[in-house]
């Protein structure tokens, strides 16, 4: 008989909120940049108009409202993100409209990778990435502390390696 768990009632692992600072200097930093090449058309291109619309200004609120939307957005994404470590498998969901849940169980668990770019280790982060023979199934975990993320390292690399020896 197979039992069916409904995802409501799994107790979610959060990633720490340190990363809702560290995706907003980095979207930040993409929207400067953008926002700084619209001045461009401002410099260069003033006069340009179509159907009588100035086209250096419609360009830069339309790339504000491409930045701006997002970094408002970043705080709940971040909170939609988590994990849970079942008896067979490890859980993980992320999205706010386009909601992901993957399960990846131990024993096909190849890989468990750990990665610290520079604004991640200012701020004590990392990023857990997991590894299957199955490419659809690769799940990043974002935003773990440091020491959070090497213990859940290396209890799911003993979890895969017992999983795989009793295949």
């Amino acid at each position: 008989m197979t039992q069916h768990l409904e995802l409501a009632d799994v107790e979610w692992r959060r990633v720490s909120p340190k990363l809702i600072v560290a995706q907003l200097i980095g979207d930040g930093i993409g929207a400067v940049v953008m926002l700084g090449l619209t001045g461009l058309l401002h410099v260069f291109f003033p006069e340009w108009r179509i159907l009588g619309i100035p086209v250096a200004w419609t360009v830069t609120i339309i790339v504000a409202l491409a930045t701006l939307i997002p970094l408002a957005l970043t705080p709940r994404r971040v909170r939609a993100i988590g994990y849970q470590l079942r008896d067979d498998d490890l859980l993980f969901r992320r999205g706010i409209l386009f909601q992901r849940f993957v399960a990846v169980p131990y024993g096909r668990m190849q890989l468990v990778d750990i990665n610290r770019g520079p604004l991640s280790r200012a701020l004590g982060l990392s990023e857990l990435k997991f590894v299957t023979a199955a490419a659809a199934t690769g799940v990043t975990i974002p935003g773990l502390p440091e020491a959070e993320a090497d213990r859940l390292r290396d209890e799911l690399v003993e979890l895969a390696e017992s999983r795989r020896a009793g295949l």
